[in-house]
């Protein structure tokens, strides 16, 4: 059985943001429950030297929106790095899934071979679809939800690895 380029990427995507976005719900009632400064938690990191939750969010969601409109060949929707509330973060997260869910089949399906270049400043990095897929964005995605849902726990947000699955 083959998997699609498709298969492999929205609809995975689309689930596991759905999933951090129903966990941002849970941090939020933690937040109002305990009686928390609203802005505090998007700031909290397990590790001085790792980024925030924010930027977590913000990076799981660039990179799964990043992937898609290359694959697809169409511009890269660009959201600004503004969100300070669990709200906030949660509406980045439900953008970015609006915007992954609307693109079709038909606009990745067969790139596997297209060539995807990045650019980070002076370097430029050249994949082909499959391991830019494979090799980067799946692994880049998970990392920082992975990692947003390790700043929530640590920090008493009552969650779990079922809600960090959801209904795969």
């Amino acid at each position: 059985m083959n998997i699609s380029m498709y298969q492999a990427s929205v609809p995975r995507f689309v689930a596991v943001l759905g999933n951090l976005a129903n966990i941002l719900d849970k941090a939020q009632a933690h937040v109002e429950a305990k009686k928390i400064d609203p802005a505090v938690l998007p700031s909290f990191r397990l590790f001085p030297d790792m980024l925030p939750l924010k930027s977590q969010v913000q990076i799981a969601c660039d990179t799964a929106k990043g992937l898609v409109a290359r694959l697809a060949g169409i511009e890269i929707p660009v959201f600004e790095d503004t969100e300070t509330t669990l709200p906030e973060l949660k509406a980045r997260v439900l953008r970015t899934i609006e915007f992954i869910a609307s693109v079709t089949p038909a606009q990745i399906d067969g790139t596997e071979e297209k060539e995807i270049i990045t650019r980070r400043g002076e370097k430029e990095t050249r994949y082909t679809g499959i391991r830019f897929l494979l090799g980067h964005a799946i692994p880049n995605v998970y990392f920082h939800v992975t990692t947003a849902y390790n700043i929530l726990r640590h920090n008493g947000v009552e969650i779990g690895k079922r809600d960090y699955l959801g209904n795969p």
